[in-house]
């Protein structure tokens, strides 16, 4: 019985890399448009007739799309893959299709401590930027409504959102607290991206964009709550020293600042996701892990920060420590 819920474990791999290529054709896009036969789309696709058969097919037995008198159609579930539903998951797909080659490093890596295949951020093209964007998206649209609602705003007047991506938390901050303004800072590529999510929502005549690079650059002043979103994880303990630091100097007296991420127990083993998301970290930063909150908090303290606490417990990257730069 333990033998067989090990290797069902392992062979997980194989639907996952049959999910992944479909995605990467964009087959459940195309397919949405208009159902198809395999012949029609193996010369549309200028795939291989039999190797796209049988991938297919496979779709078909993993429930993902119906095969009827030799055509093809999503699901209900294989929906959520195209590109034109309202909810898509595809982004999330295709980011998590850019991991397989960084994963692919891992033995390399718990040998060495250095990934051979890893790619640095500065090196991510236009469509994985794009793909992690919209990856982040998808997380985040339930769940920022979730943190927001269960974070007491009514202290705060100025979100800062750093690292803010396509505005997802910023959205839901200001839709929880409509009194409050925010300002979101990421990079300057990033920005017309937040600007366009932003305006669908209405929200942009309360929103300022700031281009930048938090590495490299002061952050915008004047705001009372800093959000940090999943954004310490990619960092090494020093990147948060220096960031926390540059948030200090940013925000007012008695402004906090608010940390989203996976906060470890102890043993470093709870919540199961942290500890894999370390692994996501040590092949695909430089320096990143997931965090105890005994060494978020001390490193909140080394910047200039009090009364740091936990907020918020949970086990999908839910967990909130807070903390107050001090008047």
């Amino acid at each position: 019985m333990v033998e067989g819920i090990v290797l069902e474990q392992v062979r997980g791999f194989l639907e996952s890399r049959v999910i992944l290529t479909a995605a990467e054709l964009n087959l459940f896009t195309r397919l949405d448009r208009q159902q198809a036969t395999a012949d029609g789309l193996a010369e549309e696709l200028e795939c291989d007739k039999k190797a796209l058969t049988r991938l297919l097919d496979c779709l078909v037995a993993l429930q993902l799309l119906v095969k009827e008198d030799g055509t093809y159609r999503p699901t209900d579930r294989g929906s959520l893959l195209s590109s034109r539903h309202s909810h898509t998951e595809l982004p999330m797909v295709l980011h998590l299709n850019g991991l397989w080659e960084t994963w692919s490093g891992f033995t390399e890596t718990v040998k060495t401590g250095t990934n051979p295949r890893r790619k640095p951020v500065s090196e991510m093209g236009k469509d994985s930027l794009q793909d992690f964007i919209g990856a982040m998206h998808v997380v985040g649209r339930k769940l920022s409504k979730e943190i927001a609602d269960s974070y007491d705003l009514s202290p705060f007047k100025t979100l800062l959102d750093i690292g803010g991506a396509s505005g997802t938390y910023t959205a839901a901050f200001l839709n929880r607290k409509p009194t409050m303004t925010a300002v979101l800072f990421d990079r300057p590529d990033v920005i017309p991206v937040a600007e366009e999510k932003l305006r669908a929502e209405s929200l942009l005549d309360r929103v300022e964009l700031v281009g930048g690079d938090f590495y490299n650059d002061e952050l915008p002043t004047g705001c009372d709550l800093a959000l940090l979103s999943a954004i310490i994880h990619q960092n090494s303990p020093e990147q948060n020293i220096e960031l926390y630091r540059k948030i200090h100097r940013a925000i007012l007296p008695d402004g906090k600042v608010l940390i989203r991420d996976h906060v470890m127990d102890t043993t470093r083993t709870y919540p199961p996701q942290g500890a894999l998301f370390a692994i996501n970290m040590l092949v695909a930063t430089e320096g990143g892990d997931t965090y105890t909150f005994d060494e978020i908090k001390n490193e909140l303290t080394a910047a200039g920060f009090v009364d740091v606490k936990m907020v918020r417990k949970g086990e999908r990257m839910d967990c909130l420590v807070e903390a107050r730069k001090p008047s």
